[in-house]
């Protein structure tokens, strides 16, 4: 048999792949998946779900009209097929780096992708808005939403679906059921059912039942109708979509592409209701080390492709999620009214640390951060003392009820924050960026962000000690400063920063982990004659109003210093300068934090270089702030 000619290599666009028949799909699916492997092996990224859609994507771009089509991948971790098949191909190994793509879909970056995700259960409410400006504008074209059996956990995806049936008529959604965690196991039979219910012969047998059912008593008619309903429910497992006004179609297996394709093509041509399609995958499918592997390789660094092995750099110092994650089973193992909440992430925040410890204390609701809040907050309410951990770009899905749940009741919910600041080649979608601003606006509470590791360590026991309001405690991705973590860690007096160094030109006032490169700072201002004082604020909320006058009163000019975006630290400080009448005195202020735009993903040592709030940024704000002028007059003073 000659070998097969290479199809990948002729696909430039999904026009390229309308014109196939069924066994040059099925090439064309084994040779993206290895595309992808290979891509990912050098690039890093998410890996696992995009292997479970490889067969779903090729079928999508055959059978709908993309991009005049409108195709939606919620959050975007299955992505990466989607890009190589929609022109992107000769820039997939650009993957996550400066300059490059995106590891998510993205408007700017191709037309094929209409609307950008990376956070989860969006993607119904978006094809909606799609369905209605379709249907207003008299256009005909299909709308298609693709969303994960994880994300079907938020509260989001079934508000669309609620208002989907009334709103539109045609709207396909792709449930990705890729953990079994709806449908029993599928096969030949549900394949063969889920094909003929989506088919025309079925779609005009159900017609013509309904015309009949019309004139009937109208007890009847609801008679026939749930009749209908829950007999196909019974085989296809659909009732709850069909209660939700969908036509559920599934389940079906999503690697089988002459399965799909046909079920695809009935669905495309449904037009008088939403329809749902329940398609079953395997994350990981096509790559053995990721089948294998609990998390299916959801997200990797480079590897080898031959072994699986992850080339991850050893690291130098324990993690601040590891850090957090000890330091909580420390004091878990003191106080047993403690108990940890994560909201689909108990890797991500060390969480799967304190569970094995504490199965019983340990609550992972899924994607649902509004929830995850409020139930901390009714845990509070009991007398429980809840750490509520959750990325600080998640937080935002809840701020809500951190606001009116936690917050307006005083209710004694600790808010561990992870990955706050930059977060390298995720970018803008999953940096922390906003914690600082909106949590600090609220009364009662109390923010606090770690310098290093032996300030997390003693934020966490800091948190765990207050027990009559709601407190915060912020930290970033990735290895510490290799500080000593005390074995005893004890709380902070809260409101209170430290001095680290006394200088008397300028004043750089640290919150977070920007505390190394403010030293760092301080050294080169010696180096140009200028002494600096350099402080570990600690508190954002209540904020040190004694040290930050005496600041003020002692040096010309103070600089602040966050990793996080305008109106947070900073803001805080001017505030309280102003309040106290430290203006008036000609005090000389800069606040540096991370620029007013939504930073592209990079390196983060790039990304805090391109946001000046590395040692060379801060050192360009302290001298701006002194003036140019008066820099050699201010070192002569120093």
């Amino acid at each position: 048999m000659p070998p097969l000619t290479p199809l990948l290599d002729t696909v430039s666009t999904p026009a390229d792949i309308r014109g196939l028949d069924s066994a040059q799909l099925r090439q064309l699916a084994g040779e993206l998946r290895a595309e992808m492997i290979d891509v990912v092996s050098q690039t890093g990224g998410h890996f696992g779900a995009g292997l479970g859609v490889v067969e779903l994507t090729v079928a999508l771009h055959h059978v709908y009209e993309t991009p005049d089509d409108i195709l939606i991948w919620d959050v975007g971790h299955q992505a990466y097929p989607h890009k190589i098949l929609t022109g992107r191909r000769d820039r997939i190994r650009t993957l996550r780096q400066g300059g490059g793509l995106s590891g998510f879909t993205k408007r700017s970056e191709s037309e094929y992708d209409p609307f950008g995700a990376a956070h989860a259960a969006t993607s119904i409410s978006a094809a909606l808005g799609f369905c209605v400006a379709r249907d207003r504008a008299g256009r005909a074209n299909s709308v298609v939403a693709v969303i994960g059996d994880g994300s079907m956990s938020a509260g989001m995806a079934y508000e669309a679906m609620n208002n989907a049936a009334e709103s539109t008529g045609q709207l396909t959604v792709i449930l990705n059921d890729n953990d079994m965690s709806i449908a029993p196991p599928v096969g030949g039979m549900s394949a063969y059912m889920a094909r003929l219910v989506s088919g025309g012969g079925y779609q005009s047998l159900r017609h013509l039942g309904k015309s009949v059912a019309k004139v009937l008593p109208r007890p009847l008619q609801e008679a026939a109708r749930k009749a209908e309903e829950y007999a196909r429910g019974m085989v296809t497992g659909g009732t709850f979509f069909e209660e939700l006004g969908f036509y559920y179609v599934g389940p079906i297996d999503g690697h089988d592409l002459d399965a799909l394709v046909p079920i695809l093509k009935n669905a495309r041509e449904i037009k008088d209701k939403p329809v749902l399609v329940h398609v079953v995958t395997q994350k990981g499918k096509g790559y053995a080390p990721a089948e294998s592997a609990a998390d299916k390789l959801h997200a990797v660094a480079k590897f080898d492709v031959v072994t699986g092995k992850q080339a991850k750099a050893q690291a130098a110092a324990p993690t601040y999620t590891r850090v957090f994650a000890d330091a909580l089973v420390r004091e878990a193992e003191k106080d047993p009214k403690i108990v940890a909440i994560t909201a689909a992430m108990p890797s991500g925040t060390g969480l799967d640390i304190f569970g094995q410890r504490f199965p019983d204390r340990t609550f992972d609701v899924g994607i649902a951060e509004q929830h995850a809040v409020t139930f901390a907050a009714g845990l509070a309410a009991d007398g429980m003392k809840p750490f509520c951990t959750i990325y600080s770009t998640f937080l935002q899905r809840g701020y809500d009820q951190v606001v009116h749940d936690v917050a307006i009741q005083g209710l004694p919910v600790r808010f561990a924050m992870d990955r706050a600041g930059l977060v390298g080649a995720d970018g803008s979608t999953h940096a922390g960026s906003f914690d600082i601003g909106f949590m600090g606006a609220l009364p009662g509470m109390v923010l606090m962000a770690a310098a290093d590791e032996a300030e997390l360590a003693r934020m966490v026991a800091t948190a765990a000690a207050i027990d009559d309001r709601p407190s915060a405690f912020r930290y970033p991705r990735g290895e510490g400063m290799g500080v000593p973590i005390p074995e005893i860690a004890e709380p902070l007096e809260i409101g209170k920063g430290r001095i680290l160094r006394e200088g008397s030109a300028v004043a750089i006032v640290s919150f977070g982990a920007r505390l190394a490169e403010s030293l760092k700072a301080a050294d080169l201002l010696a180096a140009r004659g200028l002494s600096a004082t350099v402080v570990d604020a600690r508190f954002a909320k209540p904020l040190d109003i004694d040290l930050i006058l005496r600041l003020a009163r002692e040096h010309e000019a103070l600089v602040t210093v966050e990793e996080g975006a305008m109106g947070g630290f900073g803001a805080f400080v001017l505030q309280a300068l102003a309040v106290h009448g430290a203006l008036d005195r000609g005090l000389k202020i800069r606040t540096l934090c991370l620029p007013d735009v939504f930073q592209e993903h990079d390196k983060p040592e790039r990304q805090y270089a391109e946001a000046g709030l590395d040692a060379e940024g801060i050192v360009r704000g302290a001298l701006a702030a002194l003036g140019a002028d008066n820099v050699s007059a201010a070192g002569r003073r120093a």
